[in-house]
């Protein structure tokens, strides 16, 4: 018997987009990602899988690739990603669990996770099945929430919070929030069958005195001189690694896409309004070009 799903946590109804980033003042967080996104990933390619895209924030910042796969489990936040980038040919939306992707074996070459694994109760099972359906030396560019970092660390040396910062285990600090070592994420990736080519810190500056006190293209700057030293340590809440899809696998069968997350038989049959799946008779709604592979 197969092993239960973990929790999801689900952004359906947020306004996320909007509060967090756009009435948040993070513009200087959003910004020093974009910098490391352009150090770490390929400038273009065929097929990339965006995981966790939400409303679309990071996506036109893929121009170089042909197509771009915006993945999300809340539905909602891809109906705001799809009224931002408008009907972009280059663009399909796909409601679906990052623990059951539907698609087919070595499809993608290149995909991306930001701000998404910190909500994984079990970020190895999420990591391995990404890496099922990347090809062999596909580049995958993966943040996380760093347990490690440095507040956290003057915090528990002062007695000011319980889990320690230093050990390899996740702290989950609010329900399916998590923050993460290092170390076990390389771990983990390592198992999954990367090869970390290429860490980068980000975010060193999220305080909000310092935000507040230096123009932001300095802060950005600054930030930006500073993120290579992510290859010898960690301590920013926030770490950037580009890796490769190191073990061999089958290259996507010509012409398959889609599979079904249930029983992973493929090809689907396409219709206008739903994906059937002949093996075990599943139909997966096609909702105003929005494909749902979400039980």
């Amino acid at each position: 018997m197969s092993n239960p799903r973990p929790p999801v946590c689900s952004y359906e109804g947020s306004d996320y987009q909007t509060s967090f980033w756009e009435q948040g003042k993070r513009s200087y967080e959003d910004q020093v990602e974009a910098v490391a996104l352009k150090k770490l990933l390929p400038a273009g390619g065929r097929l990339l899988l965006e995981l966790g895209a939400g409303a679309g924030r990071n996506t036109p910042r893929y121009q170089g690739y042909d197509h771009v796969i915006l993945l999300d489990y809340a539905l909602t936040q891809l109906q705001q990603a799809q009224a931002r980038l408008g009907n972009d040919p280059r663009y399909r939306f796909v409601v679906a669990d990052v623990y059951q992707l539907p698609f087919v074996p070595g499809l993608f070459d290149a995909a991306t996770m930001i701000r998404t694994l910190h909500h994984m109760a079990d970020a190895p099972r999420a990591l391995q099945e990404i890496a099922h359906v990347l090809q062999s030396q596909a580049t995958f560019i993966l943040e996380f929430a760093n347990k490690k970092n440095l507040k956290a660390i003057v915090r528990y040396l002062l007695r000011r919070q319980s889990w320690n910062p230093f050990n390899l285990d996740p702290v989950e600090f609010a329900e399916l929030n998590f923050d993460f070592h290092p170390v076990a994420i390389k771990t983990w990736m390592t198992q999954a069958g990367f090869k970390i080519e290429r860490t980068l810190t980000v975010s060193h500056f999220r305080i909000g005195l310092v935000k507040r006190m230096l123009p932001l293209p300095w802060l950005v700057r600054l930030d930006s001189w500073l993120q290579g030293t992510g290859n010898w340590f960690q301590f920013t809440p926030s770490v950037f690694m580009q890796a490769r899809m190191a073990q061999a696998h089958l290259p996507a069968t010509s012409g398959a896409f889609f599979c079904c997350p249930i029983c992973k038989s493929f090809p689907l049959l396409e219709k206008e309004d739903a994906c059937h799946c002949t093996s075990c008779g599943k139909n997966w709604p096609i909702v105003n070009g929005i494909y749902i592979f979400r039980e």
